[in-house]
């Protein structure tokens, strides 16, 4: 094949551009990232010749090796590890294949502080590209494994890359960089320097496996110590620090550092990390999850599904299993005893520190909570064995503060007659907060929880109580605030009414009766005890599944003057009928706008309004 010339995608182009401009103080961390993507590359490689025994590929001496040219200034980094075929190379390097990009760089396009923008790019961890903060130019030149012809690329960074192919490739990649001239003031060294380049992969790359060479000198510049096998007491924060960069591809430091060893009839080594900073695939169904598994220091598998439930996939970092065989599968694991132990003890081991960071240190778990919050939450719907202490865990939002709260936090402030913990779910806190269902709470001085989240809608219908009080919506049932009972004459006086308006609007609601919530708005719509919410019967839908609708209930203030007038009006009997029934639909349909309903036909309902307001002037 000939050479090509192609263009980058075009979210690749704008951040090539921001790494081109050195958004990133610490140039150095460019031959971190090169020689973290150099030992996945040679992990894959043992990995695949154990799982293809036909794989015709060279496992003899597996090393990582850096060479220098003073003179022309290049440093070269190879690996004789899986390498990547063409369509690799283009998907891999000519594209940022990752949702989430346009809103890094809406984001980072915005932001004036260079330290927020470093964050950013952290978060969305761009490996590679970091090249091109010290390069003009970078050469890749790569065989895949069990391949005979090679393929090279090269780009300069400006918007496109030449990529060809090469007969005469070695198994696996080398990155070539023409280095930029050095600039000191720019944090810009010599990277042709053998002394800059030793500083360098003993800060960053100690603890990688495999040997890193450096050409002209004897013996690896590494020690090639597994960090997870050492004493915690003989590891510095470093380079904990530096390993949990090496399997996050994060750029910033971790939030907490969790190592475990079990011994005895199944032994094991954890060495997890809990970020300070959410992934932009946090949230996207082909977002990576799952920690490293190791057997006896070899490298199983990336993101070990089977080793932290779902709701905990934001947890980086390796277990190194003693007892597993080599060649063990994703689907065997899933059912292996010993698997589901270890799980287990990671599940309450992660859980139990974020549990002692809430206690002692609330800021840090606050910055947590922020980032990982929502994730957390849905452990509530599966995970029944850690429950309680999920509860415990929770940070909610409520009617006392702009503050959050804990769910003990909020027991604790209860008033003496009140038996149940009150929340309430919505789109927003604004909305829920003028909700026609809090005027009886807030008149009250009752403490409403306020749920947003799109999770909140779902584990609020699974749990049903804390601590021994029950946990109860505002906006369904009927709702006991120590309120004497409707005198018995206002409800005849009401009654016909009630009955009117439910005959009338029949096709919207299952039932109108009188309110003991409301304090100044005419009516609310509330749903029965077990009712679903309207907004997670959006969400079924949304999901394809075929949601009966639910009717729900009008309730009336019996207070409040278009409720009494509407009463009096139909107790009188007049004659326009036509107009009350006017009436009772725009009353329906303020009550459904009030909390964040869509109407079924607006377009009627604006004439309606637009009618009654011009009979006015």
């Amino acid at each position: 094949m000939s050479s090509e010339t192609l263009e980058f995608q075009a979210e690749t182009r704008q951040l090539l551009q921001l790494m081109v401009h050195s958004i990133y103080s610490n140039k150095d961390i460019f031959l971190r990232e090169l020689i973290s993507n150099a030992s996945d590359a040679l992990d894959k490689l043992r990995l695949e010749s154990m799982i293809d025994k036909e794989l015709v590929a060279d496992t003899e001496d597996l090393h990582i090796s850096l060479a220098v040219s003073a003179e022309d200034r290049t440093l070269t980094v190879r690996d004789n590890g899986i390498g990547m075929s063409r369509d690799e190379v283009v998907q891999l390097i000519g594209t940022i294949a990752k949702s989430g990009t346009a809103e890094l760089l809406r984001k980072m396009r915005e932001s004036k502080d260079a330290a927020a923008k470093q964050e950013l790019i952290g978060q969305f961890g761009v490996g590679f590209y970091s090249t091109f903060m010290v390069a003009d130019k970078v050469t890749l030149v790569t065989r895949r494994a069990g391949e005979t012809g090679g393929t090279r690329w090269e780009s300069t960074g400006e918007g496109t890359y030449e990529i060809e192919a090469v007969d005469d490739a070695p198994q696996g990649t080398s990155v070539t960089l023409h280095l930029k001239p050095e600039d000191t003031e720019d944090q810009l060294h010599d990277y042709t320097a053998e002394w800059k380049i030793r500083e360098i992969v003993k800060r960053y790359s100690d603890f990688i496996a495999w040997p890193i060479r450096l050409k002209g000198s004897e013996g690896p510049l590494n020690s090639m110590k597994a960090l997870w096998a050492r004493p915690r007491s003989e590891v510095s924060d470093e380079e904990y620090h530096e390993f949990y960069k090496h399997v996050s591809h994060d750029w910033t430091d971790p939030l907490e550092t969790i190592h475990m060893k079990a011994e005895g009839t199944f032994e094991y080594e954890a060495l997890l990390f809990i970020p300070s900073r959410a992934p932009f695939d946090l949230f996207m169904r082909d977002g990576k999850r799952g920690v490293q598994l190791y057997v006896k220091r070899v490298f199983i598998m990336d993101d070990c599904e089977a080793l932290t439930p779902q709701y905990l996939r934001f947890v980086k970092g390796v277990v190194d299993a003693h007892d597993l065989s080599l060649n063990i599968s994703r689907e065997i694991l899933q059912q292996d005893r010993q698997i589901q132990v270890v799980r287990r003890r990671l599940v309450k081991k992660v859980l139990s520190t974020l549990s002692e960071l809430r206690e002692k240190d609330a800021e840090k778990y606050r910055s947590f909570w922020d980032e990982f919050g929502r994730a957390l939450k849905e452990g509530l719907l599966d995970d029944t064995d850690n429950r309680d202490t999920l509860l415990d865990l929770l940070l909610l939002p409520s009617t006392a503060s702009s503050e959050l709260t804990t769910l003990r936090d909020y027991v604790s402030r209860m008033k003496e007659d009140q038996k149940d913990i009150y929340f309430m779910t919505g789109e927003s806190r604004a909305m829920v907060e003028h909700s026609p269902h809090m005027e009886a709470f807030l008149a009250k001085g009752y403490e409403v929880l306020i749920l947003t989240d799109p999770v909140d809608e779902v584990w609020v219908e699974r749990i049903t109580e804390f601590d021994g009080k029950p946990l109860q919506s505002i906006a369904k049932g009927q709702v006991d605030l120590g309120a004497s009972e409707t005198p018995p004459e206002q409800r005849e006086e009401f009654a016909p009414l009630l009955t009117w308006l439910g005959e009338k609007l029949q096709d919207d609601v299952k039932e109108v009766r009188l309110s003991s919530r409301l304090t100044t708005s005419a009516a609310c719509i509330v749903g029965d005890a077990h009712d679903i919410t309207p907004t997670l019967e959006k969400m079924y839908r949304a999901m394809g599944q075929e949601m009966p609708h639910t009717k729900r209930i009008l309730e009336l203030n019996p207070a409040h003057p278009l409720v009494t007038g509407l009463r009096s009006a139909h107790a009188a009997g007049t004659a326009d009928e036509a107009g009350l029934v006017e009436t009772a639909e725009l009353l329906y349909g303020v009550a459904l706008l009030a909390e964040g309903g869509e109407l079924t036909d607006p377009a009627r309902f604006t004439r309606l309004v637009a009618d009654r307001l011009a009979r006015t002037l």
